[in-house]
C-alpha cells in the first residue's frame, strides 16, 4: 500500500500543465517555462515537470503507460494478491479440518 497521496486536485494539475504547454514558446526551453510557472503557482518545478510528462503520456505524445492502464494494473494486482491470500487461508483451513477429522476418527 502506497503511503504517498496526491495533495493536488486534478483541476490544479491540468491547469498547471496547460499553462506550461501554452507558454513554453515564450521561454528559451520547456524547463524555463516550468520554472517560471512553478514559482507562480507555488509548486516545485520537479512536480510540475512530472505532471507535464504524465499528461504527454496520457495524450499519446510520449511513450509510456497511460494513467488509466497503470491504475487498472494496480487494481488487478491488488485483487490478485487478495485472492492469493484468501486461497492460502482456505488451504490452511482445509488442512486443519482434515487433521481434526482424522483425529476424531482415531479416537
Amino acid at each position: 500500500m502506497s503511503k504517498t497521496t496526491n495533495k493536488y486536485s486534478p483541476e490544479v494539475c491540468e491547469r498547471a500543465v496547460r499553462l506550461v504547454l501554452d507558454n513554453q514558446g515564450q521561454h528559451s526551453s520547456r524547463w524555463q517555462a516550468i520554472m517560471s510557472i512553478s514559482a507562480k503557482i507555488g509548486r516545485s518545478a520537479h512536480t510540475l515537470n512530472e505532471w507535464v510528462k504524465k499528461a504527454e503520456v496520457d495524450s499519446g505524445k510520449r511513450a509510456g503507460v497511460p494513467t488509466v492502464v497503470a491504475d487498472r494494473m494496480k487494481a488487478l494486482e491488488r485483487e490478485n494478491r487478495e485472492l492469493r491470500q484468501a486461497n492460502e487461508i482456505l488451504r490452511k483451513a482445509s488442512a486443519y479440518l482434515a487433521m481434526a477429522e482424522l483425529d476424531r476418527r482415531s479416537k
